[in-house]
């Protein structure tokens, strides 16, 4: 970000979102490397649905994996915010690879993290961290959608030292890359989403397969994929938590994925904005530039506004995350708070990339331009982790206690 723009953009008015001194400079330093590293890719990953398989040991190198895990099992033992800043801004310069830093980061390492024994810590962690592996979470299957437990399908049944897995995922991120994936099946299903468990699945087990990988409108080369699971075999001691218990994993995950899900809003919200203002200095009409125009300048403002509202909301359900127990959310404060962050800062960030692509005018409308790569991403964010509308009826229903 130009230097004036940077500055005004990580002012904040009041202490309770402020950055401190520290996170300042994690997100100062996580824009530089992705600047540097993460942008290069993001042309060519958008083209081609291209992956580039060395990326996730860069990031690393560098120490973004593994934030909220302790040292002593390869992590570097900061705080779940701290993830979200990194996130933010990776989304700035490449937000289909922050996509796929948040399902490895968040959505496989962390669930693990906070749910695993000591055993499978020790066992999974240190290469999720280090980048050597790369990780998925496995929860959504075709023709569940937004009822994502309710209409789960995927089975396991115990057959000596196994589980036994039959089922399948779709739209799985980093699912077609993914070493290590945190699954969730049926162990009763009888009880519903009352019988689910999770489970460690390595992509070399027996009965495992990657069936198709998809290519999708925005968050090209973020992989994306459909996972079969044929009479895979999964060792009794991958089971995560108790058996029949793994809906509070599924809960308390989802409440920190939509949290986390909310810097990429941000970050890319960002870009956009300094997109616009470089465009409307240089673009000229009529004899001037753009923003010599008030038309230009009124959108620039909302702009601006709307990026300001988006971080500061999202700060603050970020350190609402960073309290969360484990086996808590589903319920409560957070619940609300993190369907709420998602909401407005996806529906913020749609309405600055309208703004956005007006201001580019036939330019923005190119494919091949950054702007267009930007706009195409919208609406993954306003359906992955619980669509609007599902969002919507957890707000209210948290705010006027109904089933």
């Amino acid at each position: 970000m130009n230097e004036r723009l940077s500055a005004d953009t990580d002012a904040h008015v009041g202490n309770p979102f402020d950055l401190t001194p520290d996170q300042k400079i994690i997100l100062d330093e996580a824009d530089k490397f992705s600047r540097k590293e993460l942008y290069p890719l993001a042309a060519r990953m958008d083209n081609e649905e291209w992956w580039p398989e060395d990326v996730f040991r860069k990031i690393g190198e560098q120490g973004y994996f593994g934030l909220t895990v302790p040292e002593k099992f390869g992590g570097v033992g900061l705080d779940f915010f701290t993830s979200g800043l990194v996130s933010q801004a990776m989304a700035r310069w490449n937000y289909a690879l922050s996509l796929s830093y948040i399902a490895h980061e968040n959505l496989c390492l962390n669930n693990i993290y906070r749910n695993a024994n000591d055993d499978l810590r020790y066992k999974y962690l240190p290469d999720l961290c280090s980048g050597k592996a790369t990780g998925a979470l496995g929860l959504t299957e075709p023709g569940a959608g937004s009822d994502a437990l309710g209409s789960m399908r995927t089975t396991a049944k115990r057959d000596g030292g196994h589980y036994v897995l039959n089922g399948t995922k779709i739209y799985i991120t980093n699912g077609p890359v993914a070493d290590v994936l945190l699954v969730y099946a049926k162990t009763a299903p009888e009880r519903g989403a009352h019988g689910i468990s999770a489970f460690i699945v390595e992509k070399d087990f027996p009965g495992f397969r990657v069936a198709q990988k998809l290519v999708k409108m925005g968050f090209r080369g973020s992989q994306t994929g459909e996972l079969v699971f044929d009479n895979c075999r999964v060792p009794v001691e991958n089971l995560v938590g108790e058996e029949n218990k793994g809906v509070a994993v599924v809960m308390s995950g989802l409440d920190l994925e939509r949290a986390v899900i909310s810097p990429i809003c941000v970050g890319m919200a960002e870009r956009a904005l300094q997109l616009s203002i470089e465009y409307a200095k240089t673009r000229e009409q009529f004899g001037k530039p753009l923003a010599a125009f008030q038309m230009i300048q009124s959108k620039i403002a909302d702009m601006y506004t709307w990026v300001e509202t988006m971080r500061i909301y999202c700060y603050h359900v970020l350190a609402a995350g960073n309290a969360l127990e484990v086996g808590q959310g589903g319920r409560g404060a957070i619940h609300a708070q993190s369907a709420a962050s998602i909401m407005y800062t996806a529906n913020m960030l749609n309405s600055v990339l309208n703004e956005a692509l007006q201001i580019h005018g036939g330019m923005g409308y190119m494919w091949e331009t950054e702007i267009n790569r930007l706009y195409r991403g919208i609406k993954l964010l306003e359906i992955g982790a619980g669509t609007t509308e599902v969002r919507k009826m957890i707000i209210s229903r948290e705010l006027l206690g109904v089933g």
